[in-house]
């Protein structure tokens, strides 16, 4: 069942007293420490050095620059790994390194991060002397170890939760490891390796290293990666993160985008002029990271690392095919899962406390994106399955709720029955595992168990948080501007989102799923707004003969042949009468 509810204020957050008072509502509904944090400068990030490990990984590319050293990036198969992997090239490029490579272990065949497959190919192929991990390697113990073996340093930079062990690493840059007091926990791969690229300009300016034969390489350049790698990551937006997605989203929209960026944005139909954080993560992140899910994400780093804008599009495209490849994969997958589950309504109040998911025909590129789904229309925590190794190994990928710790719980059910569980990993809300097919049955048992004993019946009702009526009066194009200008919104600092009850006018069916209405404000019948609602499902549709409609929206601004308006972009039909 699905329930309303408005979001708490903090009264005692004071706001300028000229700030828009729809504006101070909603920024007191963010979780604001103080005024302080609407203030999205630059020099307001939180200084490198408070990152752990910085100085030792510092130290250790000092040294690989000083002696050449060939450099090895090990990127993970996602759009903040693409975008780590591109950040670290460029910038290393810049800073002197002339013996970079990167490479991304085939989730198929080499599974995920630094293994000692992967190692063992690398000594064959690459024979590096430095490895560098982007966005993956906190848990590589035994991939390190490997490196180790064939005389191979390596620098681990990540951002995912640390196990108990750490990797035997020459250094590890992770702010999510035990002892590190930097305050961002939230950061992305692509932000820690920004950081540790800030750190080593730092020390080489300290070192009198640049002039006129090197001059000091503009950091703010790849500022476009990080927005589109912390958003993509959707990871929530913090202070020190809405910093470096709002400087990334103000370069992009002034047409500094890398070309690769820009083909990108093109092939998706967006306006790089009016960008929001949105068009990067429903637009751009599908994209690159279809490449991850299907195939090789090289293609998505070759279009990021792009100088040239034909060359740029022609990968751009490629990224489109495969994303359109993917949407029906999942579209067949789905369609598979929901049948599963048609013995269960949403609605009902004995459904499981959570879902494990299997199907023989599944693809293991696109279990993330179905657990997505499935959370999304019963709001448990779920895991979806996909068989990587015919009998031998099930890879499966988590999506949680609020409230339950998708990585915690997994670390109980493996400590409490070792041996179920292979291996695993992640965040509190997205995890990834592997066990043995003949443990599903078990697994299943003991994850549902676990959920059991860690959510409760209220936790298990979807809530939809809305931050409250809107006057009729401020119902314009100039508070939808204001509202668009006043991000980014994202995880953990979402866009605002209103209720209210309107006067159905007119309502109509575009592309046979979406439903365009025409509404006037309850309390001002003669003003006029229009409204549009996307994939509404047939129980949700109005009847013919309804006049009035209550609804959850976002005030949007509408850009057609050239016209801007305002539109009411809804997000829930609560009821119609």
């Amino acid at each position: 069942m699905t329930r309303l509810q408005r979001r708490n204020p903090d009264e005692g957050l004071i706001l300028p007293a000229e700030m828009h008072p729809l504006l101070q509502r909603v920024y007191r509904q963010r979780s604001l420490t103080g005024e302080q944090e609407l203030d999205l400068a630059l020099a307001n990030l939180i200084p490198p050095h408070k990152m752990l490990g910085m100085a030792a990984a510092v130290d250790l590319l000092i040294d690989a620059l000083d002696h050449q050293r060939r450099v090895l990036i090990v990127s993970d198969f996602d759009a903040d790994g693409a975008t780590s992997c591109a950040l670290a090239i460029c910038a290393l490029q810049e800073f002197g390194f002339r013996h970079v490579e990167y490479i991304v272990p085939n989730r198929f065949d080499f599974g995920y991060g630094l293994t000692p497959k992967i190692v063992d190919e690398l000594a064959k192929e690459k024979e590096p002397d430095l490895i560098i991990t982007v966005d993956n390697g906190i848990s590589s113990v035994a991939g390190v170890k490997a490196a180790k073996q064939i005389d191979c340093q390596v620098l681990i930079t990540d951002h995912h939760l640390a196990p108990e062990k750490l990797p035997e690493a020459d250094a590890i840059v992770n702010p999510n490891q035990q002892g590190c007091f930097f305050k961002s926990k939230a950061i992305a791969g692509v932000g820690v390796i920004f950081y540790v690229m800030l750190a080593l300009r730092g020390r080489m300016r300290e070192l009198g290293r640049f002039g006129s034969t090197r001059p000091e390489p503009n950091m703010a350049a790849l500022l476009d990666l990080i927005a589109l790698g912390t958003i993509a990551d959707v990871v929530p937006l913090d202070h020190n993160n809405r910093i470096l997605v709002a400087e990334g989203l103000r370069r992009i929209r002034a047409g500094k985008a890398r070309p690769g960026i820009h083909a990108l944005l093109q092939v998706a139909g967006k306006n790089t002029a009016a960008l929001t954080a949105s068009d990067l993560a429903f637009g751009v992140g599908p994209r690159l990271n279809a490449a991850g899910r299907l195939d090789d994400m090289a293609t998505g780093i070759e279009c990021l690392l792009s100088e040239h804008a034909d060359t740029a599009y022609k990968l751009a495209l490629q990224l489109d095919a495969m994303n359109q490849d993917r949407k029906q994969i999942e579209s067949d997958m789905r369609q598979q899962a929901f049948e599963s589950l048609a013995q269960f309504d949403a609605n009902e109040s004995d459904l499981p406390s959570a879902f494990c998911l299997f199907d023989q025909r599944w693809h293991q590129g696109v279990v993330g994106i179905l657990a997505s789904r499935i959370k999304e229309k019963y709001h448990r925590p779920v895991i979806a399955f996909a068989m990587v190794e015919e009998g031998k190994e099930l890879k499966g990928s988590a999506r949680s709720i609020g409230g339950f710790h998708i990585r915690d719980a997994l670390d109980a059910v493996a400590t409490k029955n070792p041996e179920l569980v292979t291996n695993f990993g992640g965040h509190a809300m997205a995890a990834g595992l592997s066990l043995a097919p003949d443990k599903l049955d078990a697994f299943r048992l003991a994850f549902e168990e676990e959920a059991r004993l860690r959510l409760s019946r209220s936790q298990l009702k979807a809530v939809i948080e809305s931050d409250g009526e809107v006057a009729a009066d401020d119902l314009t194009l100039e508070t939808a501007q204001l509202i668009q200008s006043a991000g980014p919104w994202g995880q953990a600092f979402p866009e605002p989102q209103f209720d209210g009850h309107f006067i159905l006018r007119d309502q109509r069916r575009l592309g046979g799923k979406h439903l365009k209405m025409v509404l006037s404000p309850e309390c001002e019948p003669d003003k006029i707004v229009d409204a549009i609602a996307f994939n509404v499902a047939d129980e949700m549709w109005p009847a013919s003969q309804a006049t009035k409609i209550e609804l959850v929206y976002r005030l949007a601004v509408n850009d057609f042949r050239n016209s801007l308006n305002l539109q009411l972009l809804v997000e829930n039909i609560l009821g119609s009468q």
